[in-house]
């Protein structure tokens, strides 16, 4: 398979493992760059003394090209984008912030810029910013969301019709099919996260990915829209917050309830009840906990086959 994605990343598949927090450790990520696809290590959720360590053990692990996400709603900011330049990360991720911050100075350095956003008005950001492309997320993704709600099919032409680098599509993918749809939309790849937060090689506790597996369709909700929207499994925590905000509660009380690490509770803790779980919408389609490896296979094979179907028929 070859297109601008696989180009700009030297990938064999059109497919970036999403930097999930508490989720894409060195681990997964390289499995994923193993497996074809464009591996991610996840910096939101690491102090910087980890983060090096992340990217040193991802090194040694595959020979492969891999990248980290910077959320910009983190403190250290700095401090990650300076191990990312001594560490020569080839490609970054940066999300939930301006473009412009700093696009210029890791482009200076040779490295690939890609930001992730909700709306057509920030994927030209990230064009007049200089990033190389950009990952148009829609509703469905799980994580910090976008406040406009657009469902990737929606979003993902809007994009395509808006700027002019490489588009690629999250939010709601998790299979061959809605890799090919995500395609046909306009997109030049795609970017996953839930199917391979359930994946044998992903951060998170046991108890989550069983309880990712298990959901059905409407086990996510949007939550939190008064601080960064996120989707996240309705549980004992999710209801507390859902109870307060359609009682009006202000962003100052609903940060008290949210409190300090709630996402490391659920997510890397098991916490089923008190922590914050974070996933898309898409886990509802998945039923079984698999190796990274096994997972980008399957997704190709339907991929292929679902293209195959539609030139035929």
């Amino acid at each position: 398979m070859e297109n601008s994605i696989c180009n700009l990343f030297k990938i064999q598949y059109p497919i970036i493992q999403a930097g999930m927090i508490w989720t894409s450790g060195w681990r997964l990520a390289s499995a994923a760059s193993n497996a074809g696809c464009l591996g991610i290590i996840g910096a939101g959720s690491m102090y910087p003394d980890v983060f090096r360590e992340h990217i040193q053990k991802c090194k040694k692990a595959t020979d492969k090209l891999f990248g980290v996400n910077v959320p910009m709603l983190y403190p250290n900011l700095d401090d990650l984008i300076n191990i990312i330049i001594e560490e020569n990360v080839k490609v970054v991720f940066t999300s939930a912030g301006n473009p412009k911050t700093y696009t210029s100075k890791l482009k200076e350095k040779g490295i690939k810029v890609v930001h992730v956003v909700a709306s057509v008005k920030f994927a030209q950001k990230c064009e007049e910013a200089g990033c190389d492309a950009v990952v148009a997320e829609g509703f469905e993704a799980g994580g910090h969301n976008g406040r406009e709600e657009t469902t990737t099919m929606v979003l993902i032409p809007m994009v395509r019709d808006a700027v002019k680098i490489p588009v690629i599509a999250a939010g709601g993918i998790a299979t061959g099919r809605q890799m090919l749809a995500a395609m046909a939309l306009g997109a030049d790849g795609v970017q996953i996260g839930s199917r391979f937060a359930a994946s044998d090689e992903s951060s998170l506790h046991r108890n989550f990915k069983n309880r990712i597996i298990e959901l059905k369709e409407g086990d996510t909700h949007l939550a939190l829209k008064k601080l960064v929207p996120v989707r996240m499994i309705k549980n004992k925590f999710f209801n507390q917050i859902q109870e307060a905000e359609n009682k009006g509660a202000s962003a100052e009380e609903l940060k008290a309830i949210l409190g300090r690490a709630r996402a490391k509770k659920g997510m890397f803790e098991g916490d089923l009840e008190e922590g914050e779980l974070e996933i898309g919408q898409v886990s509802a389609m998945l039923k079984e906990i698999k190796p990274v490896k096994k997972i980008v296979d399957e997704i190709i094979l339907e991929y292929d086959n679902a293209r195959a179907k539609i030139t035929h028929s």
